[in-house]
């Protein structure tokens, strides 16, 4: 199974990520309206990677022959829909400029908490996940 379009979706959060640090490290409510954007923007992006993967790549991991990857990835997809609900409370809460400006200290321990958790988790699917995937 080729993976690279899941890897191509990892690189494009994980920089979203590393952009919304900047910004709100840069002043959140300075940035209000471009964190806003991107927080939406990235909503998207998350929502196409989780359907694909629903749709697709876990499917395949249960029809095929790898009793322990199928394992695996039913363990992966539990996880991330845990991690994707937290995600979109997340989305919901920071998606407008007026929000993150009436709270910028809940959004920068939100986004501490929920942001992590994703990137560690995209982090264990590159590491773990995705290899094991390429070697079947």
């Amino acid at each position: 199974m080729n993976i690279d379009k899941f890897k191509q979706q990892h690189v494009d959060i994980l920089g979203n990520i590393s952009t919304l640090r900047k910004l709100t490290q840069a002043g959140v409510a300075q940035n209000a309206s471009d964190i806003a954007r991107l927080v939406v923007a990235m909503s998207s992006t998350i929502k196409l990677h989780l359907a694909v993967e629903d749709k697709v790549l876990y499917p395949a991991l249960q029809n095929g022959h790898d009793a322990g990857m199928a394992r695996m990835g039913r363990q992966f997809q539990e996880e991330m829909s845990v991690i994707a609900r937290t995600y979109e409370g997340f989305a919901q809460r920071w998606n407008t400029a007026h929000s993150l400006q009436q709270n910028e200290d809940g959004f920068r321990a939100d986004a501490n908490i929920v942001l992590r958790t994703l990137h560690e988790r995209m982090q264990r699917e590159n590491r773990d996940f995705y290899p094991r995937i390429e070697a079947l």
